[in-house]
């Protein structure tokens, strides 16, 4: 299920992620399964994720941002530098309410 956002509620968005920091680190391993699951679970608690990026990886982090966006089935909100900004609407219970489209 992929949601389309607009401008907007991605403008939105990179607004609440200013106030957050990571919580996720991608290293010299890159993706593994383990970190792609990890990022899966934290979208139970909550809908907009920030992971960072480490030097000592050598992957695009646009990539890497795709990757774990198909895998986990949320959405790129941004990408600048080395953080990575994903977003994945909660079902039941939405915390944050975008503006409509």
């Amino acid at each position: 299920m992929v949601i389309y956002m607009t401008s907007k509620q991605r403008a939105y968005l990179k607004g609440l992620a200013m106030n957050i920091d990571p919580i996720f680190q991608v290293g010299k391993s890159s993706l593994t399964p383990e970190l792609v699951n990890a990022v899966g679970e934290a979208f139970n608690t909550r809908e907009l994720i920030k992971i960072a990026v480490l030097k000592n990886c050598f992957d695009d982090p646009n990539e890497i941002a795709q990757m774990v966006a198909e895998r986990t089935h949320s959405q790129v909100v941004q990408v600048i530098g080395k953080k990575i900004v994903l977003y994945k609407p909660d079902k039941k219970n939405p915390k944050i309410e975008l503006p409509k489209a």
